[in-house]
């Protein structure tokens, strides 16, 4: 094992315990060779820059809170690279299916799914989802609140909502994890089920 491996798996340690500083030193330590193998895949700077973002709220979640799913024998870069390897394939298959559009006053979260084949009950469905959704997300606090809105109704990458916000790129990948986080506690408190 190399000096890299354990000073990775040491400062994996470090941030499960709660020191942040530790994924920083992280991300800046890998970020061009993740980068570099996302958009060699991609081959578009903003698409890139998204799941470069989403690779690591993915990380960020695993480790704070299912540290159980990495192995510390695992190669940090090479479990990271496969994560976003996942979420390019996933970006392959969305794009296959999905009609990305982006209105001008809102982006609604269901108007990805542009599926003309769905019926009239459906669409009350998915309308009525959508109604509950912003009611619940209307009770997030109003940094959480902004940056939801702005990554998921107007589409924004991370890059561009701290550059709007003139925050750091991790204070809003923070921000957007609160939100989820507290937007699952609401669900779950009020025992709502967002499924049809």
């Amino acid at each position: 094992m190399n000096d890299t491996n354990i000073q990775d798996s040491l400062l994996v340690k470090k941030y499960i315990e709660g020191d942040e500083s530790a994924l920083a030193k992280l991300i800046k330590r890998h970020e061009s060779r993740i980068y570099g193998f996302i958009y060699s895949k991609i081959k578009d700077k903003d698409i890139s820059n998204d799941i470069f973002q989403d690779t690591f709220v993915k990380v960020i979640k695993i480790l704070k809170y299912k540290s159980n799913l990495y192995k510390e024998e695992e190669r940090f870069l090479y479990w990271v690279l496969r994560i976003s390897h996942n979420l390019i394939a996933d970006h392959f298959r969305k794009t296959k299916k999905m009609r990305m559009r982006r209105d001008t006053e809102e982006f609604p979260i269901f108007s990805l799914m542009s599926d003309n084949s769905l019926n009239i009950e459906s669409k009350i469905i998915i309308s009525q989802l959508e109604i509950d959704l912003k009611k619940l997300i209307a009770e997030l606090s109003d940094d959480q609140k902004e940056i939801l809105t702005m990554r998921i109704y107007q589409n924004m990458s991370f890059k561009e909502i701290s550059e709007e916000k003139e925050i750091n790129i991790n204070t809003a990948l923070g921000r957007m994890r609160y939100a989820l986080n507290n937007l699952r506690k609401i669900i779950e408190k009020n025992q709502i089920s967002l499924a049809e």
